[in-house]
């Protein structure tokens, strides 16, 4: 078995694959202050709930946004796991020629999106992970990855409303069903919903303009990251949705960097 993490700024998302087949996923709250004895336990209490072990696992692979996390975390794999995690960063095999001015300032997380896409499509791509922030990923049909795009994420939109508006309460993200309310909860789910499935469009439809200039074919649109669904059903440009992405690019990238 293979145990493939993502740390996110909010979640930290856990695969565990045997052979190509996602057998088990979990998601655990981002806490830089937990220790690797924490995190062990917790990730020992979902592989014993899942009857899995954690003794059959041969490998770890890891992409981080949250530096602070990864003392904990690879420790953890070092003590629960008896081997060395790779993290995905300079010097491990991607596939992909990052055109940035900075590669190093790129995402881990954005590079397994792209990593993941580019394997199992073979298509221009433009994906967008809705996450903590949003990102706009952009992929030719050769695997370069051309650059992107990162926008507040819609639950920092909502918070910023509730924390900075006196009389404006907290509200769940959900979509309302007319544009036209008649109460501040409502007014604000359509506000930032709609908004965003506007953003999206917009967005992407200045991508595929751009794109068309660099002599790239039309881009195949994938949405992942936990709120795409929220997004999709109203949105006229994304075409298909990969909730599971990220674990598949880093399948995918722990297998190029043991061959």
């Amino acid at each position: 078995m293979i145990l493939v993490l993502d740390i996110g700024n909010t979640n930290i998302v856990i695969g565990v694959y045997l052979g190509n087949d996602l057998i088990a996923e979990w998601r655990l709250s981002t806490d830089s202050k937990r220790t690797a004895d924490e995190y062990g336990i917790q990730v020992k209490e979902l592989f014993d709930l899942n009857n899995l072990k954690i003794a059959d696992v041969k490998g770890v692979i890891i992409s981080s946004v949250v530096p602070n996390i990864m003392y904990s975390l690879e420790h953890m794999v070092r003590k629960y796991f008896k081997t060395e995690a790779i993290v995905v960063g300079p010097g491990v095999k991607t596939g992909i020629n990052i055109k940035y001015d900075n590669p190093k300032e790129v995402g881990a997380d954005r590079i397994v999106n792209a990593v993941g896409a580019h394997e199992l499509y073979k298509k221009p791509l433009i994906l967008i992970d809705f996450g903590t922030a949003t990102t706009f990923c952009i992929v030719a049909e050769n695997g370069d990855y051309l650059g992107g795009v990162i926008c507040p994420g819609m639950k920092i939109a909502s918070d910023a409303l509730f924390e900075k508006a006196a009389k404006l309460p907290r509200v769940e993200l959900v979509k309302p069903s007319s544009i036209i309310c008649k109460n501040t909860v409502t007014s604000m789910q359509a506000g930032i919903v709609y908004g965003y499935i506007g953003q999206v469009d917009y967005i992407v439809n200045k991508i595929k303009l751009e794109m068309a200039t660099l002599g790239e074919k039309e881009p195949l649109v994938v949405a992942t990251g936990g709120l795409s669904k929220l997004i999709y059903g109203e949105s006229k440009t994304i075409d298909i949705i990969n909730p599971i992405l990220t674990l598949q690019g880093l399948k995918i990238i722990y297998e190029k960097n043991i061959k």
